[in-house]
């Protein structure tokens, strides 16, 4: 399923790339004759919006086994000229992400629902399934990047964001022996709100002026920080993004 998703994504953002490509781009005011926007002499702070599609997955040992698979739009603006000296001469970007498509996979487990106290004879419900796949929404108000100038193809980045999560079920599934009313219980569920703090790098790609494609590898944890009656969360996962993005 997440390979079939995958694949449906990378096309239809391939499928941009090559209609951007094509189109005239007549009735455009050029802001620099650079594909990097960050080169142009003016000194013009860009702005950017884009698709994106990203997937990944859990790297603790207990989710390993969880993965991700989403799709949405960036959007950002250069607030300084280039700064530095070096390698690492940049700009700093205020950016946000929003993604209407997320889903999670996570692996299915029984579990029953309890009223006795821990240590008392179990009190419990037939075992039902619980995990399984999840859906939801996610959206990233808060992204603070550096862009490293580079060469007329290729710029670097480097950010730390903040998000928040919603998901149709409370995220992730908990429960589990030993069975009592605190670990399969009534206040023993997560939340359908999860925060969802990350940083990563990355590079753009620029094909023409104010075109370009980009790649990204984040870290990205997620927790409800006790929204819900427990956190289980995902301490670590890994996603990787690519995106086509337009500048102005």
């Amino acid at each position: 399923m997440i390979k079939q998703l995958a694949r449906l994504g990378a096309t239809a953002l391939w499928t941009a790339l090559l209609l951007a490509a094509a189109r005239p781009s007549s009735g455009q005011a050029i802001v620099s004759n650079e594909n990097n926007p960050f080169l142009d002499p003016k000194g013009h702070q860009p702005l950017e919006i884009g698709a994106i599609v990203q997937g990944g997955f859990g790297l603790t040992e207990n989710r390993n086994d969880f993965k991700f698979i989403m799709a949405g739009v960036h959007a950002g603006k250069v607030l300084t000229g280039n700064m530095g000296h070096g390698p690492l001469r940049g700009n700093f970007e205020y950016a946000v992400e929003a993604f209407p498509f997320w889903q999670s996979y996570t692996p299915k487990f029984e579990r029953p629902f309890c009223t006795n106290p821990p240590g008392t004879p179990a009190q419990c419900t037939p075992f039902y399934t619980v995990g399984g796949t999840y859906t939801g929404a996610s959206v990233t108000p808060i992204i603070l990047r550096w862009n490293v100038v580079g060469t007329k193809k290729f710029s670097f980045w480097g950010q730390a964001a903040g998000g928040l999560l919603w998901t149709n079920h409370k995220y992730p599934a908990f429960g589990g022996p030993p069975y009592n009313s605190q670990n399969d219980g009534k206040y023993a569920d997560a939340s359908v709100f999860n925060f969802t703090p990350q940083g990563g790098v990355g590079l753009h790609y620029f094909l023409r002026p104010r075109r370009s494609i980009d790649f990204s590898a984040n870290g990205v944890h997620i927790s409800s920080a006790s929204l819900g009656d427990r956190n289980p969360g995902v301490n670590a996962s890994v996603q990787f993004s690519l995106g086509y993005t337009w500048w102005k």
